[in-house]
C-alpha cells in the first residue's frame, strides 16, 4: 500500500480524528484547571490579606469559612462605602463597595479604567458614596479588583 493510499483510507482519517477529539478535550481541560487555580489562588490570597484590607481575623478568614464557595475574583455588584481619591505619587484611587452577603472588597481604580452611567462615560469624581456600581477586571494577589470597567446602576 502506497503512502498516498494511507493517508486517504478510513482507517487513518479515524484516527486522526481521534487524536484531534482527544488533544481539544486536553485544551478544554487544562484551561478549566488554569481557571480553578487562578479562582483558589485569588480566594486564598484574599483570606490571607483580609486583615491589611479590612482589619479582621489575623490568621484570615479561611479557618472559619465552612466550606462555602469560592469568592467572586473578577468582579463585584454592591453598593459605593467609601471613595478614595488617587494620591499625587501614582496609587491608584479605590472604591470600597459592599457586595453581595455584606461582603467587602477595595476595587483600584487606575487611569485606564471605564467608568459608565448608562452610554455616558464619567469621571471617578461622579461616583458618590450609595452609588449602585458593577465593577469588572482582574484580581491581584492582596485580594483587591483592579478595575478594568465600572458601571453605575439606576
Amino acid at each position: 500500500m502506497e503512502l498516498k493510499q494511507l493517508i486517504q483510507s478510513k482507517p487513518y482519517m479515524a484516527l486522526v480524528l481521534l487524536v484531534a477529539a482527544i488533544a481539544v478535550i486536553f485544551l478544554i481541560f487544562g484551561a478549566g484547571m488554569y481557571v480553578g487555580y487562578h479562582k483558589a489562588r485569588f480566594s486564598y490570597q484574599w483570606g490571607e490579606n483580609y486583615h491589611k484590607n479590612f482589619g479582621g481575623p489575623r490568621g484570615g478568614i479561611f479557618r472559619d469559612f465552612g466550606g462555602k464557595d469560592l469568592i467572586d475574583a473578577n468582579g463585584i455588584a454592591g453598593r459605593v462605602i467609601k471613595v478614595v481619591p488617587s494620591t499625587n505619587s501614582g496609587q491608584a484611587a479605590t472604591l470600597i463597595i459592599k457586595g453581595r452577603d455584606n461582603v467587602e472588597k477595595i476595587v483600584l481604580v487606575k487611569e485606564d479604567t471605564v467608568i459608565r452611567r448608562f452610554t455616558e462615560t464619567i469621571k471617578l469624581g461622579d461616583l458618590k458614596v450609595d452609588n449602585n456600581i458593577v465593577a469588572i477586571g482582574e484580581p491581584n494577589d492582596q485580594g483587591q479588583i483592579e478595575a478594568k470597567f465600572i458601571r453605575t446602576m439606576p
